[in-house]
């Protein structure tokens, strides 16, 4: 075992990545594949057909369902839903449960609401406590209830200017149809 488990987390698969620490009452079911480097924090549940890619962090409180799959260097705030089932019952389940992505290097902030079937893109920035009902493109900062798309953010994680500039770490892009482009330097 070349990763770190509380003595009081249950973890039940053999599918973890090298460094990554796994914290106290944690439980992670037998087929969920968690990469490396990862750091899962206390009170997280991971379910059996869930990808975490390498260098994701989960903070405490989150549950992740079946069918998400989180990409490397993602950050998954305090307390954050998602959920798989458009139209749950009890006891009734569907023959495949809808696909969530997080594209590399998305950060989702604490107790927003993921919708069964959408997608972050790479970059993108949730504001905590919204309800993300559709997908989000690459590079772009959204927020409220439902999530609605307040600017573009640079790869560092500030929010952009009006031309597309990052005031932080100076880097600047180009906006060509609706995508955020780095400007070559």
């Amino acid at each position: 075992m070349n990763y770190f488990k509380h003595q009081l987390a249950l973890v039940e698969t053999e599918n973890i990545g090298d460094d990554t620490r796994v914290w106290a009452f944690t439980h992670i079911l037998s087929g969920a594949v968690i990469g490396k480097n990862c750091n899962i924090n206390d009170h997280t549940f991971i379910e059996n057909d869930v990808v975490l890619g390498d260098n994701v962090t989960v903070k405490s409180g989150v549950y992740i369902w079946d069918g998400v799959r989180v990409s490397d260097n993602v950050f998954i705030g305090p307390n954050v839903t998602f959920t798989n089932d458009l139209n749950p019952r009890s006891k009734q389940y569907p023959v495949e449960f809808e696909k969530t992505i997080i594209n590399e290097f998305a950060s989702i902030g604490a107790n927003s609401t993921v919708i069964a079937g959408n997608n972050i893109g790479k970059y993108a920035m949730v504001g905590a406590g919204s309800v993300v009902t559709k997908s989000i493109p690459d590079y772009t900062l959204w927020y409220g209830n439902p999530a609605r798309m307040m600017g573009y953010v640079c790869k560092c994680g500030q929010k952009l200017d009006e031309k597309y500039n990052c005031g932080s770490c100076l880097t600047k892009y180009e906006l060509i149809n609706d995508q955020l482009f780095e400007e070559s330097k």
